[in-house]
């Protein structure tokens, strides 16, 4: 699988174990770290990532699992498996602890049935046997301690232990007071010698007082006797110890062969709790690493999204830096990726992320890259990292490679990955390039896949016009010269070798000399590709621009179409309301005409009567005029508030009020923001406002007091981050907000200072400027806005 052996300690896979195994609660679970192999079984390796993400799950979203201490119960089993043997009471305890711990875990399971299939299945027809817990509780207590009650024998031996001690303290408390009454013994009390309790007697007393001297102190004027009373009764007591002992074993030895049937069982619940603090150390070192579980395939493919080297990762934690995120894919049209550029611009920690993310899906480890990754399987993983020249071997370092692709080149097939490290190097230039040419052209016709780096011209041009081949380069500033550590794929990478040159200081005249000895086709090739570089970045930079200015436009499409829909349904609203309202008007017209003319005629043309109805018509009929007119015009306060409905004069555009600034009103017309003069509108009643553009505004208005002036885009690539500033952006101008907070992290300040660039071209941003070095210092922009 892996070639050569040392593969796992080159590429960092031997490091991720040992930081894995420091997670295990157990040396059995250690023990299983230790043998974490790179397997090519998928649906092994689709199992082993699932446990390790339910655990993952359960650590960071879920009620803690009740494995906070294991102990090795293997060894316990297969000592009690032996005839005659017993465990002792530590070891009982041990046992109790291990069951205990498997019945509260299955337990857990239980009442999460379904939610985690992939760990539910490690104990998948594993049977619970509390009687072996409910025997030995009934033999050792909580403390790993033999009940006094395990057995009546027991119990009425240590009765009888304690009852005898008890005599023989009340007597070496009497003897004692007496002697001391009459002056024999020496300063102090009672003490223990050879595990006994004995009286300090002064040396010319010792034969007034008949007992046992067990010691003298170092100036010989004290003895420490042993009373004769005494000494018979401390000796009952020690019987009665030796007899106690004798029923413990029993007690014991029963205990144990009473659990020797169920050794099977243990061995099984000791895989089970080895398994799980296995998998928990998986887990929590995903934690660690941010690690995600990515979609799988079965074909030999890579598709990686935002991946980061873990060990980079973690180091760069500790320092408070972030890893520049890695963009890769290979599969059957882009099968070996040649990396070039230059030196210490990450070519090598690029290769490595890929060769060691590999090993850990297929050692069924999540990763630090996006879950949308694919990472497929790969029968074998083939490495040329370093130098591995050897003395014993008498192989140089060229030698050394030559062997490493040998074996390659004769075993390579289209499910191997290959990693090469500066391909080709180790000889002379003018050979060393034909044959790695040569190697590479002959691994392409085995359609193997991977990634190579390497300086060489020949291997760029060769990528370039082969199919299955492609070139890549590691992004390099060569304004300020320095690395940016991203992967581009498409285009090779100049080795910047005569700017790095001049950057450190090398005298101009060396460099003129340089220069004149090398070809002029390679001359020609080295400026190309840095002016494809600085010509590649003006580009990305126009696209960015010419992005942004499409978003605008889209946008400003769409807030049309809201505007128009707005004012379509405005204008319906008020023809409805009017016609209903004429409607009214009418009706109650005919109804006044209609009983006019019935008291007329009911009072016979009566002249004082007709003049008092006809009095009465003019009057109803101003009324409605005048609520007609009232009906037609807007309620007008010349003091409008924020929350209130305006309509603007000009148009019957209804909106409401979000915000005040001078002479300005900042309105919300649905999910559009726009600012007008406040002489432009006219206050008007709630009840005029269409009740949908009301629930609109309503969810509106909740979303803009839940905006915040804020972003986080730490981790993101530049294009990326740039895209998510903008909308914030767009969203604090529109609602009136007066400035932005970016935290987009300290780094190598290659992100900060693309993000600032690009805000600079904002006309409505005034000025940027750094967050206090208390709170972040350069870590964190902001940007203050007109």
């Amino acid at each position: 699988m892996l070639y050569p052996l040392n593969s796992a300690d080159k590429l960092g896979f031997t490091d991720v174990k040992s930081l894995i195994s420091a997670h295990c609660l157990s040396e059995m679970g250690r023990e299983m770290v230790a043998k974490i192999q790179v397997m090519n079984n998928g649906e092994l390796i689709r199992k082993f990532l699932s446990q390790a993400a339910e655990f993952k799950t359960i650590l960071q979203h879920d009620s803690a699992l009740p494995i906070n201490q294991l102990f090795d119960i293997k060894v316990l089993a297969n000592k009690a498996r032996i005839e005659g043997t017993f465990l002792t009471e530590d070891e009982f305890y041990r046992v109790q602890a291990s069951l205990t711990t498997v019945y509260a875990v299955i337990a857990y399971f239980n009442e999460r049935e379904g939610q985690y299939p992939n760990l539910e299945a490690l104990f998948e027809h594993l049977p619970i046997e509390k009687a072996i817990l409910k025997k030995i509780d009934l033999v050792i207590d909580a403390k790993g301690k033999i009940r006094p009650n395990a057995s009546r024998e027991l119990q009425e031996i240590t009765s009888g232990i304690a009852k005898a001690e008890q005599e023989a303290r009340r007597k070496i408390d009497q003897i004692f007071k007496a002697a001391g009454s009459s002056g024999w013994t020496a300063d102090g009390s009672l003490t223990i010698r050879d595990g006994r309790l004995c009286i300090p007697l002064l040396a010319e007393n010792k034969r007034k007082l008949k007992g046992f001297i067990h010691d003298e102190s170092a100036s010989g004027q004290t003895v420490y006797m042993e009373p004769e009373e005494v000494f018979a009764l401390n000796n009952k007591v020690r019987d009665l110890e030796f007899e106690r002992r004798r029923e413990i074993v029993k007690i014991l030895t029963t205990l144990t062969d009473e659990l020797r049937p169920y050794v099977p069982l243990l061995l099984s619940y000791h895989g089970l709790l080895t398994k799980l603090d296995f998998v928990r150390a998986k887990a929590l070192f995903a934690i660690d690493i941010e690690g995600e579980l990515p979609q799988l395939s079965n074909d030999a493919t890579i598709k990686l999204i935002n991946a980061r080297h873990p060990l980079l990762y973690l180091s760069f934690k500790k320092e408070h830096k972030t890893v520049v995120p890695l963009n890769v894919q290979i599969d059957e049209g882009t099968r070996v990726v040649v990396v070039s550029g230059p030196n210490a611009g990450g070519k090598s920690v690029c290769m490595k992320t890929v060769g060691l993310l590999q090993m850990m899906v297929q050692a069924g480890l999540l990763i630090p890259a996006d879950e949308s990754s694919t990472v497929g399987v790969f029968r074998q993983l083939f490495v040329d990292i370093g130098d591995d020249q050897s003395i014993e071997s008498d192989l140089s370092t060229y030698s050394a490679h030559l062997s490493k692709m040998k074996h390659f080149v004769e075993n390579a097939n289209g499910k191997t990955l290959i990693l090469i490290d500066e391909f080709g190097t180790g000889t002379d230039p003018q050979f060393g390039g034909p044959i790695a040419e040569a190697v590479l052209e002959s691994l392409n016709h085995k359609k193997v896949k991977g990634m190579v780096t390497t300086h060489y011209s020949n291997l760029k041009i060769f990528a370039s016009n082969t199919d299955g081949l492609e070139n890549a380069s590691m992004l390099f500033d060569n304004q300020q010269m320095k690395p940016m550590y991203m992967l581009e794929v498409g285009k090779p990478g100049s080795s910047y070798a005569f700017e790095i040159a001049q950057k450190i200081g090398l005298p101009q005249n060396v460099l003129n000399l340089a220069k004149n000895k090398i070809s002029i086709g390679q001359k020609k090739v080295d400026t190309l590709l840095v002016d494809l570089e600085r010509e590649k970045k003006e580009i990305f930079d126009t696209k960015l621009q010419l992005d942004k200015q499409q978003r605008r436009v889209n946008t400003l499409l769409t807030e049309n179409e809201q505007l128009k829909k707005y004012l379509e349904e405005n204008q319906n609203a008020l023809i409805r309301d009017a016609k209903q309202q004429a409607k009214s008007i009418i009706l109650d017209a005919n109804r006044l005409v209609e009983n006019t003319i019935s008291e007329i005629k009911s009072n016979q043309a009566d002249k004082e009567k007709t003049k008092e109805l006809r009095e009465n018509l003019n009057k109803a009929a101003q009324k409605n005029t005048v609520k007609t007119a009232e009906a037609a015009k807007p309620v007008v306060d010349e003091e409008i508030k924020i929350g209130d409905w305006v309509k603007l004069t000009d148009s019957d555009t209804t909106g409401q009020v979000m915000e005040i600034v001078k002479d300005n009103v900042i309105l919300a017309i649905g999910e559009l923001r726009t600012v007008v003069k406040k002489k432009r509108v006219q206050k008007v009643s709630k009840k005029e406002v269409p009740k949908e553009m009301r629930r609109s505004n309503l969810s509106n208005t909740s979303d803009v007091a839940n905006f915040s002036p804020e972003i986080d885009v730490r981790g993101m690539r530049g294009e990326e981050a740039l895209y998510a500033i903008e909308k914030v952006l767009d969203r604090a101008i529109m609602m009136g907000f007066g400035n932005l907070k970016v935290l987009h992290g300290k780094g190598d300040g290659i992100l900060r200072k693309l993000i600032r660039g690009y805000l600079k071209k904002y006309e409505q941003v005034s000025h940027m400027e750094d967050e206090h070095l208390d709170r972040g210092g350069d870590g964190i922009t902001y940007v203050y806005l007109k």
